[in-house]
This record gives structure tokens, C-alpha cells and sequence, in this order.
């Protein structure tokens, strides 16, 4: 991370949403998702991502809805780049916060957000205000409050979708070698070992694979491994014991992707969320 970027985050206890505020200049970090909801809101600058195959140019005041799984890079396409502020909402906590409202969800379904960029001022001020509260450790009632205004807010732009099965628009090979790729993620898998699983080549696989996601099945192997690192490390895991555990190479190897993909270190993100000390592994 540069001296023009910096980052502040932080964890609630009461309910495991992680709060962010950031500020990156140039390029902030290279395409990859998330296992939570995110919603987030501009505060200076320009953010500009990639996701769901379209550009975004998100300016102050401006919401930014993603889903897990939702592919993203983010980048200052200005020379004064770009703060936020971001939620990360826990799929269950949500999905059972909102149980009072949703209370008739279809078979098989998720929730999903009907945009990826909102201009609505007041969901804008609900989600800064959350933030606020939780990120500052308010009291208990003061931190529900703000979460329940929320909620409501973030309901019109909600709506049930399938969940992920068999879709008609993407090649049938391509969400073949997602499932075993999701399958197999601690493996050391090989390209030929997943054309095999999908019953072609490998180039022909990788095209298609690349076509349907936006990026090549190893690329994704590895944003997976790091969703899974992010949740390890939130619990207190050591970054050495979760690299070891995810197939990298060694922790260097897990630190360079994930400074990558969320622009701090594993030690830094453990700090953070689980409020435990690094402990360094003892010398040889």
C-alpha cells in the first residue's frame, strides 16, 4: 500500500459486520468478491469498477450494492482518488434480520440487489450513518437502531432471485468446472484435471470459463481460497496456519494475493476483525 492509500477497519461483536473506510489513489485492487453483501458509499473522488460485465463510476453521495460472489476490481480514474465507506453484511444475519418483511421466500432462492449503483440520499445517509455507529462502538440500542433504518432503506432495492443452479446464458462446462473448482478449493488442482471434469480441453475450457466469470479458473481458485482466508483469519487463525491450510505456498504467498485483492495484509485484516494479537512464529 502506498503512502497516498490508507484503510480503517474494524468488526461488531454483537453481529460480525465488518465496517471499512478507505481512501486509494490509481489503482485500489485487482478483480476478486466476497462471501458477504456489500454496501458501500462514496464519500470524495471517483470510484470506478468493474462488475457484472459494465463500468461504475460511483461519485459522493452514491451507493455501490454487491452480492456475494459479485466479481470487482476498483480503481481513481482521478488524480485525488477516491474515500468510502463499506458494510459487509453476513448472508444469514441478513437474510434473517430481514425475516419480518421476506417472510414468504421462494424455494431456492437468495436475495439480490435490482442495481449495483443507487443514487438514493436516503439509503446513502442510512448507510453512513450504520457505519458510524458500529465502526465508533456505540451503545447496543444506538448501533440495532441505525442497523433497523437500514434495513428498511435497503429493502425496496432488494428482491428474491433463484440461487446459483444451472443458468441457460452460460456454458454448461463453465459451471461444471466452478462447482468442482468449489468442490476441490484445498487441492492443488491442475488445468488438465478440471478439463477432464468437465469433459473437454483445456483451452476450450478456459474460454469458457473466462467468458462466463470474467476470469480464468485459476484466478478464481484463488479468490475463493481468499474468501475462505478472510473468514479463518476473522476467527483468530494464524496467517502462516490458514496459508498452509488454503494450499498456498507459504504465508509471503498468501500476503501478496491478498494485499492484491483487499489492499492489507492477512495480519492486518486478523487484527482487526478478531481484536487478537500477531503472534510471531518463534525463530529456528
Amino acid at each position: 500500500m502506498t503512502s497516498q492509500n490508507w484503510l480503517d477497519l474494524a468488526q461488531d461483536a454483537d453481529t460480525g459486520i465488518e465496517t471499512l473506510r478507505a481512501h486509494f489513489v490509481g489503482h485500489a485492487y485487482d478483480p476478486h468478491w466476497h462471501d458477504s453483501y456489500l454496501v458501500g458509499v462514496t464519500e470524495q473522488g471517483v470510484q470506478q469498477f468493474n462488475c457484472r460485465r459494465a463500468k461504475h463510476q460511483s461519485t459522493p453521495g452514491k451507493v455501490f450494492l454487491l452480492e456475494p460472489g459479485d466479481i470487482h476490481d476498483g480503481e481513481a480514474p482521478t488524480a485525488d482518488g477516491f474515500t468510502y465507506r463499506m458494510l459487509y453484511l453476513d448472508p444469514q444475519w441478513l437474510k434473517r434480520e430481514l425475516g419480518a418483511v421476506f417472510d414468504n421466500a421462494p424455494d431456492n432462492s437468495e436475495l439480490s440487489f435490482a442495481n449495483t449503483l443507487a443514487s438514493d440520499a436516503r439509503l446513502a445517509h442510512a448507510a453512513s450513518l450504520a457505519f458510524e455507529t458500529l465502526h465508533g462502538g456505540e451503545l447496543k440500542i444506538i448501533r440495532q437502531t441505525a442497523l433497523a433504518v437500514l434495513l428498511e432503506r435497503l429493502t425496496s432495492h432488494l428482491h428474491w432471485r433463484t440461487r446459483y443452479g444451472e443458468d441457460p446464458k452460460l456454458p454448461l462446462v463453465a459451471q461444471k468446472a466452478r462447482e468442482y473448482l468449489h468442490a476441490h478449493a484445498h487441492q492443488d488442482i491442475g488445468l488438465d484435471q478440471l478439463a477432464a471434469a468437465t469433459g473437454v480441453d483445456r483451452f476450450r475450457l478456459t474460454r469458457a470459463f473466462k467468458a462466463a466469470y470474467g476470469m480464468a479458473p485459476h484466478a478464481y481458485l484463488v479468490q475463493l481460497r481468499l474468501a475462505t482466508a478472510r473468514r479463518l483469519l476473522a476467527r483468530g487463525e494464524q496467517p502462516a496456519t490458514v496459508a498452509m491450510a488454503l494450499g498456498f505456498a507459504d504465508q509471503s504467498h498468501l500476503g501478496r494475493w491478498f494485499v492484491r485483492a483487499y489492499g492489507m495484509t492477512p495480519a492486518l485484516y486478523r487484527k482487526r476483525c478478531s481484536n487478537l494479537p500477531d503472534r510471531q512464529a518463534p525463530r529456528l
